[in-house]
């Protein structure tokens, strides 16, 4: 239980990393909108992902997976769409703030999640 928590804590500071970095990638609202959007990308992630990256495994091999940052750019707009506060001014923000995402939630839960999910333990 406290795993998820931490995980999705970390999702909403990587989103708040992404939006200092990737200008057109917005959050608005303070720290319950980046919560919100955090929570909404991990389910529509967990939900919508799985069928997309079956549908779409023989694109992902025919262009040794570089099709991955196409959808989930994609997964990061139907994000968007969900959540008002959340906003993504094109496609090209939405591959590049999908990449940044991936790149700073990876790095946070390397680093910081460890050491979050053993104190909490």
């Amino acid at each position: 239980m406290w795993g998820v928590l931490v995980s999705w804590a970390l999702l909403a500071v990587a989103f708040y990393a992404t939006t200092q970095v990737v200008p057109g990638f917005r959050v608005t609202g303070g720290i319950v909108a980046y919560l919100l959007a955090a929570l909404t990308f991990g389910l529509v992630n967990s939900v919508l992902g799985p069928i997309l990256r079956i549908a779409t495994l023989p694109l992902r091999v025919l262009t040794l997976g570089l099709f991955s940052f196409v959808l989930n750019a994609a997964l990061l707009l139907i994000v968007a769409h969900l959540v008002s506060a959340l906003s993504v001014d094109n496609f090209l923000t939405a591959v590049v703030g999908a990449f940044v995402l991936s790149i700073a939630s990876a790095l946070l839960n390397m680093i910081v999640g460890p050491i979050l999910r053993a104190a909490v333990t």
